[in-house]
């Protein structure tokens, strides 16, 4: 019956309508009655949705996750700091004898994919606690309080299931705090202070003595955005960096991800850790299952080394295209690689490991080069020759062409970034500066003149070794690519000449 009630209801009610209007019953009380009964009914009903939907993707892994801190990769400073702050959960005893004040929150800061998000849920694993995760982007909405309410109802949510599960504590874990816990501009009716307000007094509202006990984690790439209010001790207590893996790292995340696919015995894992510098976790896992999705399009039983490179050269450029381009197109993005090329070996011999000419995500032609190894410091020389190389596919086709043209777009981006790093590492004429006191027409003044001297240098260098393009045109355009032995033969070829 309750199935078709409103089935019923719908077909029922306009026929009495009709009939009390057809006895000549004045029906409009009755009609503004049922009007505001229907009002009611959805505004409950739409209540119900709405809370719902505050806390509906922390119901859905309320559950503590099975997944712990031997299945994270390259993070070991990050996981031996975070086991360190969860002992204070785990070991109550002693921290009780010492006097020490467990934790209220851990920070984690760092780039996009570095598992952060991981680190969470084994610290929720580690220590038997119920894990409740939600994004900052939930809890801004256009009405105000609504923020502030699914904020109290995340607490309310963790301490009710802690208890009703039996557990002793809880962690919350809020991806993108940037978007809540940003800096206030001093303004109350905004809704992120209110919700900022009210995550703050939460925090404060975590007790030594209380049970269960709630840890808040929080994650962010952008650190500096942060309020000092949400900074300070007594609410995030630790700050722990989670930044892209070393070489070792790498390996260890690379074979983690290894585990469950079938690799060919001759595979050196070690070369693809080199391979992949600056590559985060979540990358290295899209190299491993990108791989496997190569040799099944091969219908290859296991994964060989062709594959995991073809991978990262996706995971680092994207994917072929099927573009068709002109004979005059193909050969400008011909000369123009070889500028990179050559620039590239002029600056640091050995350091190209092939030459392409195939269109692969928004590149019409690449260059890969040979395995970096992991550097935290540069000089000056070093950057110099890091913009000479971006610059000298444009200084290529104004050799040839007399002019540049819109694919050298995204080497003047890289250029301009490490002007800026120059600046702002106090290794330029400037000197040390305040880099956010330099106006738009004083940075316009400073990128030029770098620029400028760079290119001209670029130039010259490429003029002298204009015989490498014409020697090494022709087997591009044939081949579409050419390896870094090959390159360098042809080089030493011309040069010897």
């Amino acid at each position: 019956m309750r199935k078709y009630g409103l089935e019923l209801a719908v077909g029922f009610i306009p026929v009495l309508f009709l009939f009390l209007l057809f006895l000549g019953v004045n029906v409009l009380p009755f009609l503004m009655l049922a009007a505001v009964g229907v009002a009611l009914f959805f505004m409950a009903r739409g209540r119900g949705k709405l809370t719902a939907l505050s806390n509906g993707k922390s119901r859905s892994e309320v559950k503590s996750p099975s997944f712990t801190f031997e299945d994270i990769g390259g993070q070991e400073r990050a996981k031996s700091e975070l086991i360190e702050a969860l002992d204070f959960l785990v070991k109550k005893e002693q921290i009780a004898k010492l006097g020490i004040r467990p934790l209220k929150g851990i920070l984690m800061a760092g780039p996009p994919g570095t598992g952060k998000t991981l680190l969470a849920k084994a610290a929720a694993q580690y220590t038997d606690s119920v894990y409740l995760a939600a994004s900052g982007s939930e809890f801004v909405e256009m009405y105000v309080g609504v923020g502030a309410g699914r904020i109290r109802d995340l607490f309310k949510e963790a301490r009710t299931k802690a208890k009703k599960d039996g557990k002793s504590s809880a962690v919350i874990f809020i991806d993108e705090i940037e978007v809540i816990g940003g800096k206030r501009d001093g303004g109350q009716q905004r809704e992120y202070d209110q919700t900022l307000n009210q995550l703050l007094t939460e925090m404060d509202g975590i007790h030594a003595n209380e049970s269960p006990r709630i840890l808040m984690i929080a994650a962010t790439n952008r650190k500096e955005m942060l309020d000092s209010a949400l900074l300070r001790p007594g609410r995030f207590d630790r700050h722990i960096g989670v930044e892209l893996p070393d070489k070792k790292g790498r390996l260890h995340i690379l074979n983690i991800h290894a585990g469950n696919k079938p690799l060919e015995d001759d595979i050196n894992m070690e070369s693809i850790a080199e391979q992949t510098y600056s590559f985060s976790g979540a990358q290295l896992e899209a190299v491993m299952n990108e791989a496997a999705i190569y040799a099944m399009r091969e219908d290859h039983a296991t994964i060989g080394e062709r594959h995991l490179t073809m991978a990262i050269d996706k995971v680092m450029l994207g994917e072929k295209t099927d573009r068709e381009t002109s004979q005059e197109e193909r050969e400008r993005v011909a000369l123009h690689e070889l500028g990179h090329a050559i620039m590239a070996e002029i600056v640091r011999p050995g350091s190209v490991s092939q030459v392409a000419l195939s269109p692969r995500g928004g590149a019409l032609g690449y260059v890969r080069h040979q395995p970096q190894k992991d550097q935290y410091l540069y000089t000056t020389p070093f950057l110099h020759g890091q913009i000479m190389i971006t610059l000298g596919g444009a200084a290529a086709e104004e050799m040839f062409y007399g002019e540049r043209s819109t694919g050298s777009r995204g080497d003047f981006d890289q250029a301009v970034s490490i002007v800026k790093t120059l600046v702002e590492s106090g290794l330029t004429s400037l000197g040390i500066i305040d880099a956010s006191m330099m106006t738009p027409d004083k940075w316009a003044d400073v990128t030029k003149s770098i620029l400028d001297e760079l290119m001209e240098k670029t130039r010259r260098q490429l003029e002298e070794h204009r015989q490498v393009f014409t020697d090494s045109l022709a087997t591009l355009l044939k081949e579409e690519s050419l390896d870094g032995d090959g390159f360098r033969a042809l080089l030493a070829k011309t040069t010897a000449a």
